[in-house]
């Protein structure tokens, strides 16, 4: 008899787990900016913000934390150069580069890599590391989004932080709750298949 298991070698992410190639790596890229794009079609507009809540942030920190952040910021920058190029795959169907929420996008960018060197480091093994890790990635997506709101719309800081980030601290915490169980979970179900 015998058992099978998966070895999780040190700085493993999950993508890491699929058999190396550069067909999976350009497949993953691929792949984690369809997702983003079809997770900001999920969007339901704020009364009184520009910004609609979307399953767009999710998708950019599971990507990261899932891919590393080599593979992740590349996802989140075609994902970007594609809505910049016209795909009208930005929240609501959008596309271009100077709406008031790019700056969310630019900041995907940012926490998806840090989210992914943070997975390498095994923060995506455990619920309160995993916790950590998306409270840092919102933290840098609104780091970026909130003063490129002020900036592109004239709202005062106090204004764009009332109008892009206030609104969307009850559904970021839901996603971090969704991150924390997803993810420790995956690598304990692999851990005994």
């Amino acid at each position: 008899m015998s058992t099978a298991s998966v070895s999780f070698r040190p700085g493993a992410v999950l993508a890491d787990l699929l058999p190396a190639s550069r067909v999976r790596d350009i497949a993953l890229v691929a792949g984690g900016a369809a997702l983003t794009g079809m997770a900001a079609q999920i969007a339901v507009p704020v009364p009184g913000s520009p910004v609609p809540v979307t399953g767009q942030t999710f998708a950019a920190l599971l990507v990261g934390t899932a891919f590393g952040a080599r593979r992740g910021f590349l996802s989140l920058a075609l994902y970007a150069l594609v809505g910049m190029a016209g795909v009208p795959w930005f929240a609501n169907g959008t596309s271009g580069a100077g709406g008031a929420s790019f700056g969310y996008v630019l900041g995907m960018l940012l926490a998806a890599t840090v989210v992914g060197a943070l997975a390498r480091r095994g923060a995506d093994r455990s619920v309160l590391r995993t916790a950590g890790a998306m409270v840092l990635g919102s933290a840098l997506i609104y780091a970026v989004g909130v003063p490129y709101l002020a900036l592109s719309t004239g709202m005062s800081f106090g204004a764009a932080v009332a109008a892009g980030l206030t609104p969307f601290l009850i559904g970021d915490a839901l996603k971090a709750a969704l991150a924390m169980g997803l993810l420790p979970a995956t690598w304990k179900l692999l851990g005994r298949a």
